[in-house]
């Protein structure tokens, strides 16, 4: 039997401020080797915290961990036992959750102060683990989700399909980002997708038209989403570790494909004060310095294996390795 926990630590000095028990069950199904049946992440607005264990449920707790709702989906079938992994997103009064799986796939948009049911909408998907993406464009919210079959982008308001376009490759887990009425979706599994699409221009069947900006199709990523900062679009080839960088508007190659001196990567790249973090799979997280040439400013090895992204809080890096938790400040 599993317990489904989840903690509240101090920010400043690692102490467990609470841990909450939302469920002990024994998984329906396996799960990658790699990965958990925790791989979801949590989501907050502030005010409430939503933890999402995917088939094994949907929590909201106020921010002293009181239970406030919880919601069952139901339970997941996907590809192969590689278990679960897409996280919620929320935007204004809405959570949303993408349910690809081998089964009967859904999008579903929950009201976030219940739980209940706004919307639902059926998905001719299989198996991904791609967490959607929210952005407001032209006065109106869409969500967009990244699959193999379709990349698709929805009305937030009542889950109509706004947009559409082929999809990515095989087991689909980038997630979209977005800048400047432009999305980029991508995946490397067996293959390599990149597409660049205007949202201005994105309406109906948008496959092949002129609402696709630009492709590319090397090199990019199997596990770890893409980072987009100041201008640049930065990538790891599948999940190894082997960085390209491209002009967020027009696609062309920065630098790349560089080598970088990890044993390959599961976490996606973040960008803050001017610098690329990147965490290795064997516990080496590279400092680069953002910019039009490859350079590392930083080398740093820890006795851990991190398969989780860097996250930064003002002037914290939060990692999340396989045996510790690491926060390292000035």
């Amino acid at each position: 039997v599993h317990q489904f926990v989840i903690f509240a630590l101090n920010r400043n000095n690692g102490t467990i401020l609470w841990e909450r028990v939302l469920r002990e069950n024994r998984p329906h199904e396996g799960t990658h080797l790699d990965g958990s049946w925790a791989s979801n992440s949590a989501i907050t607005d502030g005010e409430h915290l939503y933890a999402y264990f995917g088939s094994n449920g949907l929590y909201c707790l106020d921010l002293q961990g009181n239970l406030l709702w919880e919601k069952d989906l139901g339970d997941m079938q996907t590809r192969m036992g590689f278990g679960e992994g897409s996280s919620p997103v929320l935007h204004g009064d809405k959570l949303v959750i993408n349910w690809d799986h081998e089964g009967d796939s859904f999008i579903i948009a929950l009201d976030k102060r219940s739980g209940k049911t706004v919307w639902k909408v059926a998905r001719d998907e299989v198996t991904s683990w791609s967490t959607p993406l929210i952005v407001e464009h032209g006065g109106r919210a869409q969500v967009i989700v990244s699959a193999t079959g379709r990349v698709r982008g929805y009305n937030l308001t009542d889950g109509k399909v706004l947009w559409e376009s082929t999809g990515m490759t095989t087991n689909t887990i980038p997630s979209p980002v977005h800048h400047d009425g432009m999305v980029y979706v991508m995946s490397g599994f067996r293959g390599n997708a990149l597409q660049a699409i205007r949202l201005s221009e994105a309406r109906g069947d948008i496959s092949g038209s002129a609402a696709i900006a630009w492709e590319y199709n090397q090199d990019t990523p199997y596990v770890p989403s893409p980072l987009l900062y100041r201008g640049n679009l930065y990538f790891l080839k599948h999940n190894r570790g082997i960085l390209t960088a491209l002009d967020l508007q027009s696609g062309a190659v920065i630098y790349g494909p560089q080598r970088l001196d990890i044993d390959g990567a599961y976490a996606s790249p973040v960008g803050a004060n001017g610098h690329i973090y990147i965490a290795g799979l064997d516990g080496t997280v590279l400092v680069l310095k953002h910019g039009d040439q490859f350079e590392v400013a930083a080398t740093n090895q820890l006795d851990d294996r991190f398969s989780a992204s860097p996250v930064m809080v003002g002037k914290q890096i939060f990692l999340r390795g396989e045996r510790y938790l690491y926060c390292i400040a000035e």
